[in-house]
């Protein structure tokens, strides 16, 4: 890694010819800090060509937005009289802006080593291993819910919205509707459905009841949605059917 005090006139010249705009401006800032670890408000305004006033401006918008966070420059020998610089640095929020990270494909591959050594099961264990520690946060999150499943699922939805699925829940005709906006792990999951199977069957114990899984965005739905049928409605043959399969969270039960 380079370090930040080294920000050549190349680097300037490149930065300076660049197009400017707050989001490549920004974006321009992100990878200046990406390329050299870290650096200073005029440093970066010096290899941007930008005012001290403007490259504050940008800075203060992206700590705002959790991309940079910033501390003192560490100082060798004495130090001289003034306060000591502030140096900026992507967080690894902003590292995630400048490019896709591997992990998808790092997670993909160990999963088909599993499938492939000791088989779907295998793989259907680690799922269920890997969402037991979100069912017991989300579990506390739930404790003052009550009993009503679709109260426990306006709850769940806030729950998982702290975890990162952007969750809501809804009323709908037949009972209830929890839709997850974001799911973390999409592109994994299109290849092993085995992570939404175990995340429903954490979904039904959470609620308290038997659901159904619609659409998920692994298999190309824009929304995760699942039905949480309301508990005070008599069964039908079509709703205890629904049952049967909600407990493995088949990929197959989407309309």
């Amino acid at each position: 890694m380079k370090n930040a005090g080294t920000i050549s006139p190349s680097d300037r010249a490149a930065s300076a010819a660049a197009p400017a705009g707050d989001g490549r401006t920004r974006d321009r800032v992100s990878r200046l800090l990406l390329e050299h670890g870290s650096a200073t408000a005029a440093e970066l305004g010096a290899a941007l060509g930008l005012s001290p006033a403007a490259i504050r401006r940008h800075l203060d918008a992206m700590l705002a937005d959790g991309d940079v966070a910033a501390a003192e420059r560490p100082v060798r020998g004495s130090r001289g009289r003034g306060r000591p610089a502030r140096v900026f640095m992507l967080t690894e929020q902003g590292r995630g802006r400048c490019g896709p990270h591997t992990y998808d494909d790092i997670a993909a591959a160990a999963l088909r080593w599993i499938a492939r050594h000791d088989g779907p099961d295998a793989v259907a264990s680690f799922a269920a291993e890997q969402v037991a520690q979100l069912e017991q946060r989300c579990r506390v999150a739930l404790a003052g819910a009550g009993d009503d499943p679709l109260a426990r699922a306006e709850a769940l939805a806030g729950a998982l919205t702290e975890e990162g699925y952007a969750a809501s829940a809804s009323a709908i005709a037949t009972g209830g509707q929890l839709c997850q906006h974001h799911c973390p792990v999409a592109h994994v999951a299109a290849e092993f459905p085995q992570l939404c199977e175990a995340e429903t069957r954490v979904i039904s114990r959470l609620v308290g009841t038997h659901v159904q899984r619609l659409a998920t965005i692994a298999h190309g739905d824009g929304v995760c949605t699942t039905h949480i049928p309301d508990p005070r409605r008599a069964p039908t043959t079509a709703s205890t059917g629904a049952a049967d399969h909600s407990t493995t969270g088949s990929q197959h039960n989407r309309p």
